[in-house]
């Protein structure tokens, strides 16, 4: 039993390694996910201190993390779809622009919940 919770440990310090792996990836390779670690760098510290309690940071950190998150999953498609198709192809860019929406809606949330909790206070 203690031998099965040992592998289990390593396992997950090899997911988290490799977890490291991909951000260092992105942040190496993507000038979007870079603008959005500094942007996130900010407005995380400022969310969590604006809150007025646990829904109102949640609500204002969380889609900051989520547009990380799909940014990094943005990537991973198109390094994805650049090697298995290199030339243009018709579906491989709808690929390419579907993740980049998906991008772009989380940022549109970041900028709606964050107005629609801060606005009114200064209105």
């Amino acid at each position: 039993m203690a031998a099965e919770g040992f592998r289990g440990l390593r396992k997950l310090w090899k997911a988290f390694q490799w977890s490291l792996k991909g951000f260092r990836s992105g942040w190496r390779h993507e000038a979007s996910f870079r603008l959005e670690v500094y942007l996130a760098i900010v407005l995380v510290p400022l969310g969590l201190w604006l809150g007025r309690g646990s829904l109102e940071k949640l609500a204002l950190v969380f889609p900051l993390l989520l547009a990380l998150a799909v940014e990094l999953l943005n990537s991973a498609i198109e390094a994805v779809v650049d090697k298995v198709s290199p030339e243009f192809n018709e579906l491989a860019g709808r690929a390419k622009d579907m993740g980049s929406a998906a991008v772009f809606l989380l940022l549109v949330m970041v900028v709606l919940s964050w107005g629609l909790i801060l606005l009114p206070r200064w209105i």
